[in-house]
């Protein structure tokens, strides 16, 4: 079996590599660490990952609204999602306590899903950077006293630093959803046969009732909708791009109410077809 290369924000030990190690747990991958999510897509595009793994929502820090707007606009498709239980320690170099740390390193989303936590220590100054594990691994390589990270228990083992405090997130109910893509180019090998869930891509016109008649006309034909997302069009006050997930159980009815939306929309896009995704706790 050929090895898939998987692009993924972050380096080994973030929570975007547990993502593609529990969906692809039964095929052989390599990691491609990108920094950014620009860098995620580029490298797909230049041909160094064959896929990518993009967080898009989180239950606590809510829509990654850039990350929606990049998926709108590359063209790449989804051909899985997945859902990962976000449990964030504080971990720093052994031999320490927490009266010790005076700043905390972490993404952005990690310390909005933290923040209660530190209310309660208002001595530790929090930094954002651009990874959980990378935080981890820059603490440790430089033998940095005082500091610490916010990232999984997977971070702290694999760079040899001391938890010192667990499962400190806000809510115990703490998932991200990540969503699989690939640039597709004529490929189908990650195309699904039977796909239960759809996103789609759409503008509407400035009308009263525009967007109620669509969702209508999902209704009508049975189709559940499980998100509804608008991102701004650059240049175009006031007006928005849709995304919304749709899952089905009839596929003739799915692509019924497809034809049936289309005259009432502009720029209709399919951003991906794939299976609902899992819970890993």
């Amino acid at each position: 079996m050929d090895q898939i290369k998987i692009a993924i924000q972050g380096i080994e030990g973030s929570f975007h590599d547990q993502a593609a190690r529990e969906f692809f747990q039964d095929k052989p991958i390599r990691l491609v660490p990108c920094q950014t999510f620009d860098t995620l897509f580029e490298s797909v595009q230049n041909h160094q990952a064959d896929v990518a793994v993009m967080a898009i929502e989180n239950t606590v820090a809510g829509s990654l609204l850039p990350n929606y707007a990049l998926l709108n606009e590359s063209g790449f498709l989804i051909f899985g999602e997945i859902f990962i239980r976000i449990s964030q320690h504080l971990m720093a170099l052994p031999g320490q306590n927490l009266e010790d740390i005076r700043e905390t390193y972490s993404h952005y989303m990690a310390i909005a899903q933290t923040r209660s936590f530190f209310k309660k220590h208002p001595g530790i100054r929090l930094v954002e950077s651009d990874d959980t594990a990378g935080s981890a691994r820059w603490i440790a390589e430089n033998n940095l006293q005082g500091k610490a990270a916010i990232a999984g228990k997977t971070a702290a083992e694999l760079y040899n630093l001391e938890i010192l405090a667990e499962g400190i997130e806000t809510n115990k109910s703490n998932f991200t959803r990540f969503l699989l893509l690939y640039q597709p180019n004529g490929t189908k090998r990650f195309a699904i046969p039977y796909p239960t869930k759809t996103s789609l891509s759409f503008c509407l016109p400035h009308q009263t009732g525009s967007l109620s008649q669509v969702l209508s006309i999902f209704s009508f034909y049975g189709i559940n909708l499980t998100k509804i997302q608008s991102i701004p069009i650059i240049g175009k006050e006031w007006e928005y791009h849709f995304l919304v997930d749709l899952t089905f159980e009839d596929s003739n009815r799915y692509r019924q109410a497809l034809d049936a939306i289309r005259p009432l929309t502009r720029e209709l896009r399919l951003l991906g077809e794939y299976l609902q995704g899992n819970h890993i706790q």
